[in-house]
């Protein structure tokens, strides 16, 4: 699940879909390393009126992984993320219309930094990030993304 928004605009939170894969190289007891690519459903809604910019990504998050306690399974993780953007809409409705088009002004690349934290139990992964918009999201804006997500996943060997 994710929950976005944009800084410095009239908007609000926008919950949305997120899916993908990480792997992950662990070098020691207490740090590893993972990489991965997730389709993110991201955005936000109009304060006012009944308008969604939906934004979505594919997400190539870079992150390092530390295991503060030894045998807990809880980590904790910082790193990079380059998004791309891989839509861009606006849908308006009001009453029984609606309408959608593209946004022309949205950037393709969006680069952020997730910060979160995650607890694995029996192989299952429980993970929380905010993702700290650093690019600005429009050619001619200074609107950046504020990305809260929450994945559950499975851990296997490879």
């Amino acid at each position: 699940m994710t929950i976005s928004n944009t800084t410095g605009d009239n908007t609000k939170a926008k919950v949305g879909l997120i899916a993908g894969a990480e792997a992950q190289y662990q070098f020691t007891n207490i740090f590893g390393v993972t990489a991965g690519a997730l389709y993110s459903m991201e955005g936000a809604k109009d304060k006012d009126f009944d308008v969604k910019y939906n934004l979505d990504y594919i997400n190539v998050p870079i992150l390092a992984n530390v295991y503060p306690i030894q045998g807990v399974g809880l980590a904790l993780k910082a790193g990079v993320q380059f998004g791309f953007n891989v839509r861009h809409k606006v849908s308006a409705s009001s009453g029984s219309s609606s309408a959608s088009f593209d946004m022309d002004n949205i950037k393709t690349l969006n680069m952020s930094i997730p910060v979160g934290i995650s607890y694995e139990y029996h192989d299952f992964i429980l993970d929380g990030r905010y993702n700290i918009g650093l690019s600005d999201l429009e050619k001619n804006g200074d609107a950046k993304s504020s990305v809260f997500t929450i994945t559950l996943g499975y851990k296997f060997a490879l």
